[in-house]
């Protein structure tokens, strides 16, 4: 790990940097940006950010959409010494009501259509409004474009706070992950090697930048390594299958690799320049690990990671890559299957509760002392809240979450958002909400609702009270009016009965 007297995330990203001409990101316009001018655009907005009140430890609240000025943005927060927060495009007002007045943030960026909406919420905590487009245009890049590129990077610790993700859990609302500056530093140079990053590699950046694995792990393992980054505002298939022939790496989530097997133009001549292919932020098939593997030669890097911790395991480079497996832990990370009751080890292919151990490991819920304290145990190892086991070559398997948590599309999904949405529709009793296999999204979101008699609830009345509440990642993909739910004996919903009853219902 890199030792340098400024442990802060910029310092240790671009300190040293011995090629300031290298290319850092290139854009589909053929615009191209040295890692000199990535530094200097950074110096700039840091400026802009001060300027705007923005001092060492507060929140800078961002709900753009992906641009390389929203990525200038995540490096001029750290940069400042700031706690860079990244929102979802697709969170409505309701939901970023909560967001920015759990943070409150001193700034907020977003794009300028949401201006008004938003700036209503960033009053009341005192937050000022900047805007940023898709086009990269906004209030923010016009007064960065007349500020100096120069900029002192602000001293900052190991364990000061260098962003802030929330996630979501199995009560209350969601939870803020404090991420130090070590936290991201350190996991990204142990996937640098991890994964044999150099400055000769071309990764196809077709991820979001609102969350870990487009952000940190793409972003950052990019410029650590010195390599370069075409910049795709979102995921297209045919356009990847053309960069391939010019790239080497490709990091995507289950639904790039079924997208792109349905391509015609995906085979082992369009994937010869390529040396790796990493996928993450939801359970990919083993069905479709082989077919990927068959069509194309390469066999896909799957590995684990989290919100609270970034990357723990991973399949290995040199060696076996199994299908439905997650690899061994990362250099540094230790990973420990428990009896989810007691907390005691268990033995190899035991199944039981996922916990891990290392400076991946994130500082704790954001204002949530006591919830901090509950998820980890007393020797320091973090209790994941995935089921799963380490088999007898230590490969470490997801089985299941203990959480009641569906992830989709990569995204998380907490039910019980969706489910209060829908108990409180006219007609209906109650609802649970469950996640189903589905090839392109690792789960789809499923609801199963109970009703009164002769009221007029269905499917498509569901989900149109539903559309505007929640973000799209969130609105069940199927819905379904039962006249109970299954309990146990203590009347606890079976959610585990009713995945089983409509595990095939996204079934090609």
């Amino acid at each position: 790990m890199n030792t340098i007297a400024n442990a802060n995330l910029f310092s240790r990203l671009f300190d040293g940097l011995d090629e300031p001409g290298r290319l850092a990101i290139e854009e589909l316009d053929g615009a191209r940006i040295s890692y000199a001018d990535l530094i200097a655009r950074a110096g700039q907005m840091a400026n802009v950010l001060v300027a705007r009140g923005v001092k060492v430890g507060d929140r800078v609240a961002a709900q753009t959409e992906k641009s390389v000025a929203a990525l200038v943005l995540y490096l001029a927060t750290v940069r400042a010494g700031a706690v860079y927060l990244p929102l979802n495009t697709a969170y409505t007002l309701n939901e970023l009501e909560y967001f920015i007045g759990d943070a409150e943030p001193s700034l907020v960026v977003c794009d300028p259509a949401k201006a008004e909406g938003i700036g209503k919420i960033a009053a009341k905590v005192g937050a000022k409004v900047e805007t940023l487009g898709a086009d990269g245009k906004g209030s923010l890049t016009e007064a960065a474009a007349k500020a100096s590129p120069e900029f002192t990077t602000v001293p900052r610790g190991n364990d000061d706070l260098a962003a802030i993700l929330y996630t979501s859990g199995t009560t209350g609302r969601s939870k803020g992950a404090m991420l130090s500056h070590d936290n991201l530093a350190s996991n990204s140079l142990s996937l640098v090697g991890y994964w044999g990053f150099t400055k000769d590699d071309v990764l196809i950046h077709a991820l979001p930048i609102y969350h870990t694995h487009g952000l940190f792990v793409a972003s950052n393992v990019t410029l650590f390594a010195r390599a370069s980054m075409i910049f795709l505002p979102k995921f297209d298939p045919d356009l990847i299958i053309k960069l391939m022939a010019r790239a080497t790496a490709l990091m995507g989530v289950p639904t790039f690799y079924t997208r792109l097997l349905q391509h015609p133009g995906l085979s082992k001549e369009s994937t010869r320049h390529m040396r790796l292919f990493i996928s993450g932020s939801a359970p990919l098939l083993a069905d479709t690990h082989r077919e990927w593997s068959a069509r194309t030669g390469h066999a896909v890097l799957e590995r684990y990671g989290m919100t609270e911790t970034n990357m723990n395991t991973s399949n290995p480079y040199d060696g076996e890559r199994v299908p439905g497996a997650v690899g061994f832990p990362l250099p540094g990370v230790s990973v420990r299957v428990t009896d989810p009751e007691s907390g005691k080890e268990l033995a190899r292919d035991e199944i039981g509760m996922i916990e891990v151990k290392g400076p991946n490991v994130f500082k704790g819920y954001w204002r949530m002392p006591d919830k901090t304290r509950s998820e980890f145990r007393d020797d320091g190892f973090f209790i994941t809240g995935d089921l799963g086991k380490i088999d007898d070559k230590g490969y470490v398997h997801i089985v299941g979450r203990g959480k009641d948590l569906v992830i989709s599309g990569g995204f998380n999904v907490y039910p019980k958002e969706i489910e209060s949405e829908i108990d409180a529709m006219p007609g209906v009793v109650e609802s649970a909400v469950i996640g189903v296999p589905h090839a392109d999204f690792g789960e789809g979101v499923t609801a199963v609702v109970v009703c009164n008699k002769g009221a007029a609830v269905t499917e498509a009345s569901v989900l149109k009270a539903l559309d505007g509440r929640l973000a799209k990642f969130k609105m069940p993909k199927r819905v379904f009016v039962v006249d109970e739910l299954p309990r146990n004996a203590m009347g606890k919903v079976q959610k585990n009965i009713l995945r089983d009853t409509y595990a095939k219902i996204f079934a090609k």
